[in-house]
């Protein structure tokens, strides 16, 4: 076997990542206070929820789902309130459990992120009000804090049953 066929055999076995479909798999745009909230002064409060989920859905075929739940306020009226599921289906191998976690949990959000945000833009501009750029989102940070909390609630989990073993 050649150098170069050895190379090409080897990068092959390697990791493996490779997006198959992006989509919006729900959308809900809700204005309940129409058209009266047109007469008031635009200075609105913007509150955005984000959760992720993945599921795998063949070998080595992932589905990931960024949910987005935005609700803009004017006082104490919702001045609209938009909920959002975009996805994307992704084919990923040779990743260890670790890695293959992380990339599900926050490499596959961040590339989600930049169509939900249009999608949201242009719910929201369509609906007659000023434009919505949601800032960007630290997804790295973001599960670097979801393992730190799961992982200090099976320490606390952990400790809890030794006390209570040692109470017996």
């Amino acid at each position: 076997m050649s150098e170069e066929n050895q190379t090409a055999g080897q990068q092959a076995a390697g990791p493996q990542f490779a997006v198959q479909r992006l989509y919006i798999k729900d959308a809900s745009f809700e204005a309940p206070n129409m058209p009266g909230i047109f007469t008031k002064g635009w200075k609105p409060e913007v509150n955005l929820e984000l959760n992720n989920a993945s599921r795998r859905i063949g070998e080595n075929v992932y589905e990931v789902v960024l949910t987005l739940t935005i609700t803009v306020k004017l006082e104490e009226e919702t001045a609209y309130l938009v909920e959002l599921q975009q996805a994307g289906i992704f084919t990923i191998s040779g990743l260890g459990e670790a890695e293959l976690h992380h990339t599900l949990g926050a490499f596959c959000p961040n590339l989600l992120f930049p169509y939900a945000r249009e999608t949201v833009d242009s719910m929201v501009t369509k609906a007659s009000f000023p434009a919505l750029m949601l800032q960007p989102v630290n997804f790295d940070a973001m599960y670097a804090q979801q393992m730190a909390q799961r992982q200090a609630s099976q320490q606390a989990a952990a400790e809890a049953e030794a006390e209570a073993e040692a109470k017996h």
